[in-house]
Protein backbone atom coordinates (compact mmCIF):
# COMPACT_ATOMS: atom_id res chain seq x y z
CA UNK A 1 0.00 0.00 0.00
CA UNK A 2 2.44 2.68 -1.17
CA UNK A 3 -0.21 5.39 -0.86
CA UNK A 4 -0.86 4.68 2.84
CA UNK A 5 -0.05 7.79 4.86
CA UNK A 6 -2.15 7.17 7.99
CA UNK A 7 -2.02 3.87 9.84
CA UNK A 8 -3.62 2.89 13.14
CA UNK A 9 -1.92 0.84 15.80
CA UNK A 10 -4.10 -0.97 18.33
CA UNK A 11 -2.27 -1.20 21.64
CA UNK A 12 -3.25 -3.40 24.57
CA UNK A 13 -2.89 -0.97 27.48
CA UNK A 14 -2.67 -3.86 29.98
CA UNK A 15 0.26 -5.51 28.20
CA UNK A 16 3.65 -4.91 29.82
CA UNK A 17 5.12 -4.50 26.32
CA UNK A 18 2.55 -1.87 25.24
CA UNK A 19 4.96 1.06 25.51
CA UNK A 20 7.75 -0.76 23.64
CA UNK A 21 5.33 -2.01 20.98
CA UNK A 22 4.05 1.51 20.36
CA UNK A 23 7.53 3.09 20.36
CA UNK A 24 8.93 0.56 17.89
CA UNK A 25 5.98 1.06 15.54
CA UNK A 26 6.36 4.85 15.82
CA UNK A 27 10.04 4.59 14.86
CA UNK A 28 9.22 2.47 11.83
CA UNK A 29 6.38 4.76 10.78
CA UNK A 30 8.57 7.88 11.02
CA UNK A 31 11.25 6.27 8.86
CA UNK A 32 8.61 5.54 6.20
CA UNK A 33 6.94 8.95 6.36
CA UNK A 34 3.72 7.47 7.74
CA UNK A 35 1.59 9.05 10.42
CA UNK A 36 0.84 6.46 13.08
CA UNK A 37 -2.29 6.96 15.13
CA UNK A 38 -2.35 5.01 18.40
CA UNK A 39 -5.55 3.60 19.85
CA UNK A 40 -5.27 2.21 23.36
CA UNK A 41 -7.52 -0.71 24.23
CA UNK A 42 -8.19 -0.84 27.96
CA UNK A 43 -8.70 -4.08 29.86
CA UNK A 44 -12.27 -5.32 29.50
CA UNK A 45 -13.05 -2.78 26.77
CA UNK A 46 -14.49 -4.34 23.64
CA UNK A 47 -12.49 -3.91 20.45
CA UNK A 48 -15.62 -2.63 18.73
CA UNK A 49 -15.28 0.76 20.45
CA UNK A 50 -11.64 1.10 19.40
CA UNK A 51 -12.54 0.14 15.83
CA UNK A 52 -15.23 2.82 15.69
CA UNK A 53 -12.49 5.35 16.48
CA UNK A 54 -10.11 3.76 13.96
CA UNK A 55 -12.74 3.97 11.20
CA UNK A 56 -13.49 7.62 12.10
CA UNK A 57 -9.76 8.38 11.77
CA UNK A 58 -9.89 7.24 8.11
CA UNK A 59 -6.69 5.24 8.23
CA UNK A 60 -5.44 3.03 5.41
CA UNK A 61 -4.65 0.08 7.62
CA UNK A 62 -3.81 -1.06 11.10
CA UNK A 63 -1.28 -2.95 13.14
CA UNK A 64 -2.55 -4.96 16.10
CA UNK A 65 -0.59 -5.84 19.19
CA UNK A 66 -0.45 -9.65 19.39
CA UNK A 67 -1.85 -9.75 22.94
CA UNK A 68 -5.20 -8.38 21.77
CA UNK A 69 -7.95 -10.86 20.86
CA UNK A 70 -6.80 -11.24 17.28
CA UNK A 71 -9.84 -13.08 15.90
CA UNK A 72 -12.12 -10.21 16.88
CA UNK A 73 -9.64 -7.67 15.46
CA UNK A 74 -9.49 -9.63 12.20
CA UNK A 75 -13.28 -9.83 11.92
CA UNK A 76 -13.64 -6.08 12.50
CA UNK A 77 -10.83 -5.22 10.08
CA UNK A 78 -12.38 -7.31 7.31
CA UNK A 79 -15.84 -5.87 8.00
CA UNK A 80 -14.42 -2.34 7.65
CA UNK A 81 -12.18 -3.35 4.70
CA UNK A 82 -8.99 -2.39 6.52
CA UNK A 83 -5.63 -3.97 5.80
CA UNK A 84 -4.57 -5.45 9.13
CA UNK A 85 -1.23 -6.86 10.18
CA UNK A 86 0.25 -8.17 13.39
CA UNK A 87 3.47 -9.71 14.57
CA UNK A 88 1.26 -12.33 16.21
CA UNK A 89 1.85 -15.97 15.33
CA UNK A 90 -1.15 -17.32 13.46
CA UNK A 91 -2.60 -13.88 12.65
CA UNK A 92 -2.69 -14.46 8.88
CA UNK A 93 -3.77 -18.08 9.35
CA UNK A 94 -6.78 -16.82 11.32
CA UNK A 95 -7.78 -14.44 8.49
CA UNK A 96 -5.60 -11.37 9.03
CA UNK A 97 -4.01 -9.89 5.92
CA UNK A 98 -0.34 -10.03 6.94
CA UNK A 99 1.70 -11.49 9.77
CA UNK A 100 5.38 -10.79 10.23
CA UNK A 101 6.82 -12.66 13.16
CA UNK A 102 9.75 -14.62 14.41
CA UNK A 103 10.14 -18.09 12.98
CA UNK A 104 8.55 -20.31 15.62
CA UNK A 105 10.55 -23.42 14.69
CA UNK A 106 13.79 -21.46 15.21
CA UNK A 107 12.52 -20.07 18.53
CA UNK A 108 11.65 -23.58 19.72
CA UNK A 109 15.05 -24.88 18.61
CA UNK A 110 16.79 -22.15 20.61
CA UNK A 111 14.62 -22.94 23.65
CA UNK A 112 15.52 -26.62 23.40
CA UNK A 113 19.23 -25.72 23.32
CA UNK A 114 18.76 -23.67 26.50
CA UNK A 115 17.05 -26.61 28.21
CA UNK A 116 19.90 -28.94 27.27
CA UNK A 117 22.49 -26.48 28.58
CA UNK A 118 20.60 -26.04 31.87
CA UNK A 119 20.16 -29.81 32.28
CA UNK A 120 23.91 -30.14 31.73
CA UNK A 121 24.60 -27.79 34.63
CA UNK A 122 24.63 -24.28 33.15
CA UNK A 123 23.20 -21.54 35.35
CA UNK A 124 20.29 -19.79 33.60
CA UNK A 125 21.63 -16.38 34.72
CA UNK A 126 24.88 -17.10 32.86
CA UNK A 127 23.19 -17.86 29.55
CA UNK A 128 23.02 -15.06 26.96
CA UNK A 129 19.72 -13.52 25.97
CA UNK A 130 19.12 -14.35 22.33
CA UNK A 131 17.14 -12.20 19.93
CA UNK A 132 15.22 -13.76 17.04
CA UNK A 133 17.19 -13.81 13.81
CA UNK A 134 14.74 -15.59 11.51
CA UNK A 135 11.41 -14.01 10.68
CA UNK A 136 8.46 -15.15 8.61
CA UNK A 137 6.22 -13.05 6.36
CA UNK A 138 2.79 -14.60 5.78
CA UNK A 139 0.26 -13.03 3.40
CA UNK A 140 -3.38 -14.08 3.23
CA UNK A 141 -4.65 -13.65 -0.34
CA UNK A 142 -8.18 -14.71 0.66
CA UNK A 143 -8.35 -11.73 2.99
CA UNK A 144 -6.79 -9.42 0.40
CA UNK A 145 -9.59 -10.35 -1.99
CA UNK A 146 -12.25 -9.86 0.70
CA UNK A 147 -11.08 -6.31 1.41
CA UNK A 148 -10.48 -5.44 -2.25
CA UNK A 149 -6.69 -5.26 -2.10
CA UNK A 150 -4.30 -6.49 -4.77
CA UNK A 151 -0.94 -7.68 -3.52
CA UNK A 152 1.83 -6.95 -6.06
CA UNK A 153 3.70 -10.01 -7.38
CA UNK A 154 7.00 -8.60 -6.06
CA UNK A 155 5.59 -8.57 -2.52
CA UNK A 156 4.17 -12.07 -2.88
CA UNK A 157 7.57 -13.29 -4.08
CA UNK A 158 9.15 -12.06 -0.84
CA UNK A 159 6.61 -13.85 1.36
CA UNK A 160 7.69 -16.99 3.17
CA UNK A 161 4.15 -18.30 2.91
CA UNK A 162 1.06 -17.26 0.96
CA UNK A 163 -2.41 -18.40 1.99
CA UNK A 164 -4.64 -18.92 -1.04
Amino acid sequence: MPSAKHVAVLVNAADTFAKTFLEQNQLAARSLGIELRAFMVRSGEPLDAAFEEVVKARVSGLIGQPSLPHQRAIDLAVRHRLAASSPGQGFADAGGLVAYTQNIAERDRQAALYVVRILNGAKPADLPVLQPVKFELVINLKTAKRIGLTIPPAVLARADRVIT
